[in-house]
């Protein structure tokens, strides 16, 4: 049985995507689930992310953070609106650090608003 670190959100509304952040994430985690998860969203007319860093997520490997780094450059113009949902103080100081690199809409917000975020994601 292979063991993912990034395991699909279910029951999202139609159109939006989301993953949850378990253990330690690394680059095949990446490769093999969230890339695939957002090309298609691509093909299908906008990226709508929703991604949740909560308490089981440890940390990136530095090949997952590189990938990471790089998700939204192959879709620039596909990227709709994505929320980070997490209560990680340091990962959220990064995200506000270069959220003007990320393309789209992007906002954070804490774990016990995981069901605003995936309302905000669906938005305009």
């Amino acid at each position: 049985m292979v063991c993912t670190m990034i395991e699909p959100l279910t029951d999202l509304p139609d159109g939006v995507i989301g993953f949850e952040a378990v253990g330690e994430v690394h680059a095949a985690d990446y490769a093999d689930i969230l890339i695939p998860a957002v090309d298609a969203a691509a093909a299908a007319g906008g990226v709508r992310l929703v991604y949740v860093l909560g308490g089981r997520f440890t940390g990136y490997s530095v090949g997952a953070g590189f990938e990471d780094a790089r998700l939204g450059i192959g879709h620039l113009h596909a990227w709709k609106r994505g929320a980070i949902v997490t209560d990680h103080h340091a990962f959220a100081d990064l995200v506000k650090a270069f959220a003007w690199l990320i393309p789209g809409k992007l906002k954070l917000f804490p774990l016990g608003e995981r069901d605003a975020a995936i309302e905000w994601v669906t938005g305009d």
